[in-house]
């Protein structure tokens, strides 16, 4: 999938966009890095802040976390079990 730069959505979305697909369709798996801020930076011709802000809002939507010195990975699935539980 290709960014449009001159779209409606920003450009940082699209990226966000293009990695939460790839880890809905199993291609990026659980515990396992996703392309780094500067892969994305070379894969979608972007300014780094731009590729930080995608990885960023994939870390608010919970889709991936990130490790000091190491990288940033995707998040295990969530536990079904804590779904339905209810705060005391």
């Amino acid at each position: 999938m290709s960014i449009d730069h001159e779209g409606d959505r920003p450009v940082y979305l699209q990226i966000a966009d293009i990695i939460a697909g790839r880890i809905a369709s199993g291609d990026l798996q659980p515990r396992r890095r996703i392309p780094s801020e500067s892969d994305l930076v070379q894969e979608h011709g972007v300014a780094r802040d731009t590729a930080r802000r995608a990885v960023a809002h994939l870390r608010e939507q919970g889709l991936v976390y990130t490790v000091p010195q190491r990288g940033t990975f995707v998040s295990p699935p969530a536990d079904p079990a804590d779904e339905g539980e209810q705060p005391s």
